[in-house]
């Protein structure tokens, strides 16, 4: 694979997590620069990280993985949505943002829903030739930017929309994962 089809393709890989960064930024009042980085890191480093075990399980059984890869995102998605809906139907008790939608481990959930595609990809990347090193490194590194850049974004929506914001993200993401599932089932080009 030469460098602009890498390039693309992580650009590609990106656009999940650009989105849900986008909704996590608006959900946060006013997050930093260094919580927008850490937000890029952690989608960066798992979306890296779900090509090379998605080449790995390439190499072994490919099409078992294939058949609930998308099922497996959808839910993800889904449950992680849902939640942060019911976060904004809520009457807050005082106007702060919640405390645990923020947390690593709700990032790396959602993270780790938005990258299953990559696992695919990494799957299909196991019958080429190709580089997976460099081209995980490369989808790992433009989705850090990307969330980054998604985070920052939201943070400029976010005091426009209020608590509308929380309800949004979680509408994106339950939209993510609906996509995700459509488009692996054929009902979506």
């Amino acid at each position: 694979m030469n460098l602009s089809a890498t390039l693309i393709l992580a650009f590609g890989m990106s656009m999940d997590a650009f989105a849900a960064s986008i909704g996590k930024g608006a959900t946060l009042h006013r997050p930093r620069f260094r919580e927008a980085f850490r937000t890029g890191l952690i989608f960066g480093a798992i979306e890296a990280i779900t090509p090379l075990i998605g080449w790995g399980l390439g190499l072994m059984a490919s099409r078992y993985i294939m058949a609930w890869d998308h099922w497996v995102a959808f839910a993800l998605l889904f449950i992680l949505g849902s939640r942060m809906i019911m976060e904004g139907l809520k009457t807050p008790a005082m106007d702060e943002p919640c405390k645990d939608c923020h947390s690593f481990w709700v990032l790396a959930a959602t993270a780790v829903a938005t990258s299953l595609d990559a696992l695919a990809i990494g799957v299909g990347l196991a019958f080429l030739q190709v580089n997976i090193i460099h081209t995980a490194l490369a989808i790992g590194m433009t989705t850090m930017l990307m969330a980054t850049l998604g985070m920052l974004i939201g943070r400029f929506i976010g005091p426009m929309l209020g608590k509308r914001a929380e309800i949004i993200g979680g509408i994106v993401l339950i939209g993510i994962g609906c996509n995700i599932l459509l488009q692996h089932l054929g009902l979506l080009a």
